[in-house]
C-alpha cells in the first residue's frame, strides 16, 4: 500500500464499517504497528456524520480497559479525519 497519513505508513486494509475503512499502518514516528479509522470524505462534508465520528473520537479517548483498543492520536489528511488506535494482533470478533 505505502500511502501515508501524516506520520502514519499504511500497511494494509483491515475493514470496512458504516463509519470508515480501517487499516493497518505503522506509526513511523514511534515504530509501532497501529489500526487507523478513516472518515471518507463525503461523511467529513455531512456535519452530523463529522459530528458522530468526533462524538466516537471523545468517548474512546476516555475509556481505559484492557480488552478495549487505545486511542493514540486523531488527525486529518487530505480532506479526511482518522482515528488512530491500538492494533491488536488476532481474529475479527465482527
Amino acid at each position: 500500500m505505502g500511502a501515508r497519513l501524516g506520520p502514519y505508513e499504511v500497511v494494509s486494509f483491515l475493514a470496512a464499517g458504516g463509519m470508515g475503512e480501517v487499516y493497518k499502518a505503522r506509526d513511523t514516528r514511534l515504530d509501532r504497528l497501529v489500526a487507523i479509522k478513516v472518515l471518507p470524505p463525503d461523511f467529513a462534508a455531512d456535519p452530523q456524520r463529522a459530528g458522530r465520528f468526533e462524538r466516537e473520537a471523545r468517548i474512546i479517548s476516555r475509556l481505559n480497559h484492557p480488552h478495549i483498543c487505545s486511542l493514540y492520536d486523531v488527525g486529518y489528511h487530505d480532506g479526511s479525519s482518522f482515528l488512530v488506535m491500538e492494533y491488536l494482533e488476532g481474529e475479527n470478533l465482527a
